[in-house]
């Protein structure tokens, strides 16, 4: 470990430390810090978000792993906050409450930490760190398996419970033929009745983008004139008995361009005369979507 550091009373550590055990760089940092002040203090980040990719673990369990390790830290939580300047103050109150009036007081962070973020009163060091592990990469590899114990099982149940109910965003199109007339509709292999095509939401495109994508890869064809419609919960087998729940976004459009040929898991599409169009003709999950059409079109 590198570093040239001024003497001060307290040493504090800021990080979040999401992995499931402490690798060496951690160690290596933490151990730095305890030998060279009287007092260490650690704040764990705390994310609003609840067992996500970035953060998956609470401040319990990662305070818990902490002191296994270091049984005479101090640790406390820093909550996370759209300003740096809020979180910067947020942090510096609570060091102070901790350290005292006359105490000197070091913060501590390894490269690409807080200390680009930190716009507090407190002096900084950058820690060189000599062994580098990738909490992402760790993350990574764990998730890729399973283990056979009944302390994981538990733990993936703590997760399951410990996330807020989630909306599951999908689109789908009513897509209009050049006379406004017909809809173009999609059947599924093992169906008889026919959908809307759609799909689940991209995160990485707006809703509208998202419609143009769906269509293209299930009928082949390119659509404009996008237009909202309106919006539902989805009963969707697969969800009923869960507190997850689909909603999907229903939009219009006009085809512009290209021959329907079903493709992805689209096993036909056909074009039906809206006028004469009857709910039966639908699966049941998408019945209230055309109710939403006819309504409008009304």
């Amino acid at each position: 470990m590198k570093v040239k550091a001024p003497h001060a009373d307290v040493g504090v550590l800021v990080g979040r430390f999401q992995v499931p055990n402490l690798h060496d760089g951690h160690k290596q940092l933490i151990k730095h810090v305890t030998e060279a002040h009287g007092k260490v203090i650690v704040f764990l980040g705390l994310s609003p978000c609840r067992v996500t990719r970035q953060n998956p673990l609470d401040f319990e369990s990662r305070k818990q792993m902490l002191l296994a390790e270091f049984p005479t830290l101090n640790i406390l939580y820093i909550k996370d906050s759209p300003s740096d300047k809020i979180w910067s103050k947020n942090l510096d109150d609570q060091i102070a409450t901790l350290s005292g009036p006359t105490s000197s007081v070091l913060l501590y962070g390894s490269r690409e930490c807080f200390i680009a973020h930190y716009l507090g009163k407190y002096k900084t060091c950058e820690l060189e760190q000599e062994i580098f592990t990738s909490g992402i990469e760790v993350r990574d590899a764990i998730s890729s398996r399973a283990k056979a114990s009944s302390d994981w099982r538990e733990g993936v149940v703590w997760a399951a419970y410990n996330q807020y109910p989630r909306i599951m965003p999908t689109v789908d199109v009513a897509i209009w033929d050049e006379n406004h007339e017909k809809l173009l509709l999609a059947r599924k292999p093992d169906e008889t009745l026919y959908r809307f095509i759609g799909g689940f939401v991209d995160a990485k495109e707006d809703l509208e983008a998202n419609c143009r994508r769906e269509v293209e890869e299930e009928a082949h064809i390119s659509i404009d004139d996008i237009r909202y419609v309106g919006s539902c919960i989805v009963d969707d087998w697969r969800y009923r008995r869960e507190l997850d729940k689909i909603m999907t976004t229903l939009f219009e459009a006009k085809r512009i361009f290209g021959n329907p040929t079903p493709d992805d898991d689209i096993a036909e599409v056909r074009w039906f005369e809206f006028n004469t169009l009857k709910e039966t003709d639908l699966v049941a999950e998408h019945r209230p979507l055309l109710k939403m059409l006819q309504e409008k079109k009304r």
